[in-house]
């Protein structure tokens, strides 16, 4: 696919664009309306190809679960595996499309690996999150970002007593998530790892506080997100920061996300799970 599509359907996700202006520019790249709908069906998530590991995995428990927050009631899904007494524990920070199917299933796959996953819903204080995941990214709009970083800190809290828990959390975002990750690791001094895909990052005069190593995967064809890459990494190491950055070329943000055909990318993805979870299992542990 033309790189200018896949960029341009950046644009709309992240600037974000009226879907309108969307498809007009869209069209223009194209070459008419006629083969807009092929284009979209491989470039938007299809939520029906999220299911490496099956709700009902025999190997797991998973449920929907509630805690509180610091805006109230915060709904979230959590999965564990079922044989486990004890295990260590990751708050799975969603897109900025919400909790959907893809975030549940990373939720599981996390939970086969022998983690306690918890992925909250942070768009509850606005009702939740809607089917329509353009309304969802307006929604994420609207949050207040201090807010929720502390119902993320809510959410540690919740895993930290949890009955399956070992008390040791950790964090993985993806995109609006991954910048999320970085925003939890500055607030929150128990926080003992985090893992952001493709996160925007953070103001680097801010990062003096982050105590826990950080694992941070960026996309090379994602030159939106890139530009803020060295400073972020100078920030880091001269606070002394234990972290990892993995840049992997030739690929488009979002190349963990297989439910978007075009932009995912299997070799980059398998490489930066099999580096996640190896990381969170040395730093959990």
């Amino acid at each position: 696919m033309d790189q200018r599509i896949i960029d341009l359907y950046d644009e709309y996700t992240h600037a974000p664009l009226p879907r309108r202006v969307f498809l007009e520019r869209l069209a223009a790249l194209a070459g008419g309306a006629a083969a807009i709908p092929a284009i979209l069906a491989a470039i938007e998530p299809n939520y029906a190809r999220a299911a490496v590991v099956a709700e009902n995995d025999s190997r797991l428990a998973a449920e929907k679960v509630t805690f509180q927050g610091a805006t109230g009631d915060v709904s979230g899904y959590i999965a564990r595996p079922k044989l486990a007494d004890k295990a260590p524990a990751v708050v799975v920070i969603h897109e900025n499309r919400g909790l959907n199917a893809y975030v549940e299933d990373v939720t599981r796959r996390l939970a086969t690996e022998g983690f306690v996953a918890l992925a909250p819903d942070l768009l509850s204080p606005l009702g939740g999150t809607p089917q329509d995941a353009d309304k969802a990214r307006d929604m994420i709009g609207q949050l207040d970002a201090d807010k929720t970083v502390n119902n993320l800190v809510a959410a540690m809290s919740y895993l930290m007593a949890y009955r399956y828990s070992s008390a040791k959390v950790g964090a993985v975002g993806f995109c609006w998530g991954g910048g999320m990750v970085n925003r939890l690791a500055i607030k929150a001094p128990d926080l003992k790892a985090g893992v952001a895909f493709y996160g925007p990052t953070p103001d680097p005069a801010l990062v003096s506080t982050v105590k826990s190593p950080l694992l941070l995967h960026y996309a090379g064809l994602d030159q939106r997100l890139n530009a803020g890459i060295p400073a972020y990494d100078e920030a880091l190491t001269k606070a002394h920061v234990e972290h990892q950055i993995y840049m992997y070329e030739g690929v488009n943000h979002a190349f963990h996300n297989d439910t978007s055909a075009e932009r995912y990318n299997k070799d980059a993805a398998d490489l930066a799970w099999t580096r996640t979870v190896e990381f969170l299992k040395a730093k959990l542990a």
